[in-house]
Protein backbone atom coordinates (compact mmCIF):
# COMPACT_ATOMS: atom_id res chain seq x y z
CA UNK A 1 0.00 0.00 0.00
CA UNK A 2 1.15 3.50 -1.13
CA UNK A 3 0.59 6.60 0.51
CA UNK A 4 -0.02 9.33 -1.84
CA UNK A 5 0.29 12.37 0.65
CA UNK A 6 3.52 13.39 -1.27
CA UNK A 7 1.10 13.78 -4.46
CA UNK A 8 -1.90 15.50 -2.83
CA UNK A 9 0.30 17.91 -1.02
CA UNK A 10 1.71 18.89 -4.63
CA UNK A 11 -1.27 18.80 -5.83
CA UNK A 12 -3.04 21.72 -3.63
CA UNK A 13 0.21 23.09 -3.53
CA UNK A 14 0.97 22.79 0.59
CA UNK A 15 4.28 22.56 2.64
CA UNK A 16 4.64 20.05 5.49
CA UNK A 17 3.93 22.60 8.13
CA UNK A 18 0.89 23.82 6.25
CA UNK A 19 -0.28 20.35 5.99
CA UNK A 20 0.24 19.72 9.82
CA UNK A 21 -1.59 23.10 10.36
CA UNK A 22 -4.98 22.42 9.03
CA UNK A 23 -4.68 18.42 10.23
CA UNK A 24 -3.65 18.45 13.80
CA UNK A 25 -0.72 16.16 12.69
CA UNK A 26 2.79 17.06 13.70
CA UNK A 27 4.99 18.05 11.73
CA UNK A 28 7.69 15.21 12.11
CA UNK A 29 4.48 12.73 11.57
CA UNK A 30 3.56 14.35 8.13
CA UNK A 31 7.23 14.85 7.10
CA UNK A 32 7.65 10.78 8.03
CA UNK A 33 4.66 9.77 6.09
CA UNK A 34 6.00 12.27 3.42
CA UNK A 35 9.08 10.14 3.51
CA UNK A 36 7.35 6.55 3.37
CA UNK A 37 6.09 5.67 7.12
CA UNK A 38 3.15 4.55 7.52
CA UNK A 39 0.51 6.46 9.22
CA UNK A 40 -2.19 5.03 12.32
CA UNK A 41 -5.76 4.89 11.09
CA UNK A 42 -6.44 7.93 13.35
CA UNK A 43 -3.88 9.73 11.28
CA UNK A 44 -5.42 8.97 7.98
CA UNK A 45 -9.08 10.13 9.48
CA UNK A 46 -7.43 13.18 10.79
CA UNK A 47 -5.28 13.77 7.41
CA UNK A 48 -8.26 13.13 5.33
CA UNK A 49 -10.30 15.79 7.40
CA UNK A 50 -7.73 18.08 7.50
CA UNK A 51 -7.56 18.32 3.80
CA UNK A 52 -11.24 17.97 2.66
CA UNK A 53 -10.45 14.49 0.79
CA UNK A 54 -11.74 10.89 1.39
CA UNK A 55 -9.46 8.81 3.12
CA UNK A 56 -9.16 6.35 0.26
CA UNK A 57 -7.62 9.00 -1.53
CA UNK A 58 -4.82 8.78 0.81
CA UNK A 59 -3.42 5.54 -0.84
CA UNK A 60 -2.92 3.27 -3.55
CA UNK A 61 -4.20 -0.07 -3.20
CA UNK A 62 -5.56 -2.44 -5.70
CA UNK A 63 -8.46 -3.24 -2.80
CA UNK A 64 -10.01 -0.18 -2.86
Amino acid sequence: MKILLNEIMYSKNLTVRQVSILTGVSHSTVSDICNGAIPRLDTLEKLAKGLDIHITDLFESPYK
